[in-house]
Formats: C-alpha cells, structure tokens, sequence
C-alpha cells in the first residue's frame, strides 16, 4: 500500500505595515508631509476613485515583502479612497501610484534619494517631486516614455497629473491647488475655520440687530396708528 505524502504547507508570506521609525525626523519635515497629504486629500475629497495617503507602504511584486518603498506621501488615480494598512499594488488591480513625493529627511543621504528615484522609476511613477526645506530646494521628474527625467524649471510648474502649481516666493515654496487657493497648513486651516466662525457671528448679531431694530420701527409706527408696510 503506497502512504502518500502529506501536503507540504503553504508558507505564509507578510507584507509589514510599518518598519517601526517614524514619520518624520522633525516637526518641518512633519508638517510638509501632513500639509501635503492633507491637502491633496481635500482636493480629491469629492472623488471616491483617487487614494492619496503618506507614509504608507508600497508593495508592487507579490511575493516579495523585500521590494518596498513608504513614500511620505502617494497619489493613486484609479483606486478608491479609503483606509489601508499597507498598498498591495496586485491587490489594487495592479495601478501603481502615478505621483508621488519626498521631503528630505537630515537622517538620510544622497544614495537613499538615489535608491528611491530608481524604485519610483523601475515601477512606474509618472512625476515624482523631492523637496529639501532646509535647504530651499525643490526638484522633480516626470516621466516620458520609460524614464522619470528631471523637470528642467520647477518654478510655476503644474502636475500634469493634480494640477497643482508649485511656486518660489522669494525662498518660500507655496503650493496651489488647481483652483488657485494656496495649500494650508493645520494651523492656519485651524484659523481660517476660526475666523469664518468669527465672521459668521458678527453677521448672525448683525442680522439680528436689523431685525430688532425694524421690529421696534413697526411697533412705533403701529402706536401712531400707521400700518408698516410689508
């Protein structure tokens, strides 16, 4: 009587959610990436077929939890916002993130940019943008054919892929979204919801003031024996 063999099990295969360090090395860094990702959010927030996070990982192989890459913030046209532990590119209809961006973390060097241009460029990224706030410089690649090449004037470009501008004043980056509204960040979200608040107030008292104030005129004009008009 022949014994078979038992079926050898299937390996399991895990595709980590985190490398355990942290977003970002300073509140600079920090801030860039959440006014970014914020913001770019916000602006497709009417669009449930665009995914934008940050700091996320990217699998594009399956099978290989070796090749990946946390870009500090990802824009995926194509695929439907909502939340995710990590992005399987075979799982999401294998569309790879058309754009992405980097701000330059004092942590890293010259050869992990490297490292990084050549992933986004082997695995499909149409524009990536690499943005050093310390030292005022902004770079960017789009790709044409099968390369990222680099973006000759980064001053008043457009995204062809978000249609945001990004524009030096002085040596102030600003970011503009398509309708021309700069990109805020929390801070100053936190205060334009504070001063529309303020504002609304002022006109909610003002309203009410008028109507006291005509109501008084009709009772006056009704204690004379005139009937206000309507």
């Amino acid at each position: 009587m022949t014994i078979a063999n038992p079926p050898t099990p299937v390996q399991t295969i895990e595709y980590p959610e985190s490398d355990g360090q942290p977003m970002a090395e300073n509140t600079k860094q920090f801030e860039w990436i959440v006014t970014l990702e914020g913001g770019l959010a916000a602006q497709f927030a009417s669009d449930p077929n665009v995914f934008v996070a940050g700091d996320l990982f990217w699998y594009p192989v399956e099978g290989r939890n070796d090749i990946r890459v946390a870009p500090d913030v990802l824009v995926v046209f194509g695929r439907p916002m909502g939340h995710r532990g990590r992005y399987l590119q075979w799982a999401e209809e294998n569309i790879a993130p058309q754009v992405v961006f980097e701000i330059w973390s004092p942590g890293n060097t010259t050869k992990d940019y490297t490292n990084k241009y050549r992933f986004y460029n082997k695995y499909g990224v149409q524009e990536y943008y690499l943005f050093d706030p310390d030292r005022k410089e902004l770079l960017g690649w789009l790709r044409r054919g099968d390369d990222l090449v680099e973006i000759e004037f980064m001053n008043d470009w457009v995204s062809p892929r978000l249609g945001m501008r990004f524009e030096w004043d002085g040596d102030e980056l600003k970011l503009y979204h398509p309708n021309g509204e700069r990109f805020k960040t929390y801070v100053e979200l936190a205060q334009s919801v504070e001063a529309e608040r303020v504002r609304a107030e002022a006109e909610r008292a003002r309203a009410e003031t008028e109507r006291a104030r005509a109501e008084r005129l009709a009772a006056q004009l009704r204690a004379r024996g005139i009937e206000p008009e309507a």
